[in-house]
């Protein structure tokens, strides 16, 4: 569907078998913003609409940041002018007083929990799921964990409208927007999923073995130079960095839980040279491994002592 034929879709009335919906009152929504926890942020609307056929709406603007999790089904969006489609497995974020269009697919309609978002954080954390309005929509790798959040929003908003109730919910919504943050995966501008978190799900499962720059890249399906240039900007470290790091935290925990010798603990992740493991594991921890694990149980001692 065309952006101009998104444009002429009657808006309905809410009404979808099984719907549910909360809306605080304006008047509710200003005595929040300047509640202490609240005024941080604050869930202003909150609904589930399953197989929502002929839902849509249009606005040129909103207040708050709009954020619509897909469960089944599909839709599409038009935002600043240009069309998005949305897919099962997807979340829509639409920043606060973007122009926007949106409707359910005509023939496959889709089941969405939804949230409009404010406040003085309301801003910088909807940015960290690196959500624009260029690349607005997210695959995200639990869709299930969103929905159960939103749905753990909508419950306590059923309750009722105490600032009691909305203090939770916008701990609630907190908690969702870093969940998107941290599952969500970009589409690039082919409409292809972002491979990062697949790459760095592929680290974690061969975090023993000895992965190369290229190999990596070529799992991405990029060039060495790109890849290693994206992978940074996701992570904030380079490609081997971030395998020494990921290796030197299992090698923590280990030392942390285990009474294995620091041989086999090196091994474990990938070291064959014992001595190469001690120089990395100090030049991030600042102690070797063995003052490291003999500093942990001195004060676990000194701690029992006092019990």
């Amino acid at each position: 569907m065309s952006a101009s034929e998104l444009d002429e879709v009657a808006q309905v009335p809410d009404g979808f078998p099984g719907q549910r919906l909360r809306v605080l009152p304006r008047p509710l929504v200003a005595e929040a913003l300047r509640a202490p926890v609240t005024r941080h942020l604050l869930v202003t609307d909150v609904g589930y609409f399953p197989r929502a056929r002929h839902h849509g709406r249009s606005r040129r603007s909103c207040p708050e940041h709009i954020l619509i999790v897909c469960t089944s089904g599909a839709g599409e969006c038009v935002l600043e002018g240009t069309r998005h489609e949305v897919r099962a497995g997807e979340v829509l974020v639409i920043p606060a007083g973007a122009a926007h269009r949106y409707r359910a697919d005509p023939d496959d309609p889709w089941t969405i929990w939804w949230v409009h978002l404010t406040g003085r954080e309301a801003d910088d954390l909807v940015a960290g799921t690196r959500a624009t309005i260029e690349a607005p929509v997210f695959r995200l790798a639990e869709v299930t964990r969103a929905a159960s959040l939103v749905d753990s929003i909508l419950r306590r908003m059923e309750t009722d409208e105490t600032m009691t109730s909305l203090s939770a919910a916008s701990g609630l919504g907190w908690a969702l927007v870093t969940a998107l943050a941290a599952d969500g995966r970009p589409r690039h501008g082919s409409g292809r999923v972002d491979p990062i978190p697949e790459v760095v799900a592929h680290i974690r499962d061969h975090v023993s073995e000895h992965l190369s720059v290229p190999d990596l890249a070529a799992l991405a399906g990029w060039s060495t130079s790109h890849f290693s240039a994206v992978f940074r900007r996701a992570t904030g470290y380079g490609v081997l960095e971030y395998q020494t790091r990921l290796r030197m935290s299992i090698a923590r925990t280990l030392l942390d839980t285990t009474d294995r010798t620091i041989a086999s603990i090196a091994a474990e992740v990938g070291y064959a040279d014992g001595l190469y493991f001690s120089r990395q594991f100090r030049r991030i921890h600042q102690v070797s491994p063995s003052q490291y694990r003999s500093r942990d149980r001195s004060v676990t001692e000194t701690r029992r002592r006092a019990d």
